[in-house]
């Protein structure tokens, strides 16, 4: 709880991507403070959900449930991934405290043009078909400030990423990305994506974060890039979970 009191002193006062406009956090300091490779979720489980959409990763019996919302070309996704609360993510799911769910989207695609967002998510998909969601996916995190400012994530160069990740390749997998193969889960994944905010046509932006089914709230939107605060928050989920719920 103390995590939750400790931000509002801070005055992080961020956006996401959607509605909303994209925010530099800590633009001056990502390349010096970015989360190196995490070895580790080599090891972690990983699957589609029962709705076809929903990518779970981690223990299917931990405590606490983290669903993200994401899209791949959104820089503020980026900064969470790469320099923000992401790392502690995965520490805590390797742990088997978290199990985290993500929601793929692609809205980016029709702001910016092009369709690097659909692209990158249907890879994604197809690296998940051979288990190697989790590490292909800090890989294209890793790299997307540079692909974007070379013309956005496209078939050669989320093959070429993929040579990044150890057994991934394959003639396979090659043509799943090639082909678009797994398009109908990319349509899905924003179709789940746009539902996610009720009646409200649009979706709730990205990264959003959700705990135990509820999302944390706007007015704490900074604790995704304060990773001490972001252990906290999740911390405080973990062993408070109604008084989180209720909060």
């Amino acid at each position: 709880m103390a995590a939750v009191a400790t931000v509002g002193a801070l005055g992080l006062v961020l956006t996401g991507c959607g509605e909303r406009a994209p925010a530099s956090v800590h633009a001056a300091e990502r390349q010096e403070n970015k989360v190196p490779p995490y070895a580790d979720t080599k090891q972690l489980p990983e699957r589609l959900a029962a709705d076809g959409t929903t990518i779970v990763v981690g223990d299917r019996a931990a405590p606490t449930k983290v669903r993200v919302y994401e899209d791949p070309r959104c820089p503020v996704v980026e900064e969470f991934e790469s320099v923000g609360g992401a790392s502690i993510l995965r520490e805590m799911t390797v742990a088997r405290e978290v199990r985290t769910e993500y929601t793929l989207a692609s809205f980016r695609d029709d702001r910016l043009g092009g369709d690097g967002s659909k692209r990158a998510v249907n890879a994604l998909r197809a690296a998940l078909e051979v288990g190697k969601f989790v590490e292909y996916h800090e890989v294209l995190f890793r790299n997307q400030i540079e692909v974007e400012s070379s013309g956005g994530f496209t078939t050669s160069t989320l093959l070429e990423l993929a040579d990044e990740v150890s057994g991934l390749r394959s003639d396979s997998f090659d043509q799943a990305v090639k082909t678009m193969k797994h398009e109908s889960f990319v349509s899905a994944s924003q179709e789940a994506y746009d539902s996610a905010n009720g009646d409200e046509p649009l979706g709730p932006g990205t990264p959003t974060v959700v705990i135990n089914d509820k999302q944390v709230p706007e007015d704490l939107f900074g604790l995704l890039f304060e990773k001490d605060l972001f252990e906290g928050l999740l911390a405080s989920a973990h062993q408070a979970p109604e008084w989180w719920k209720a909060s």
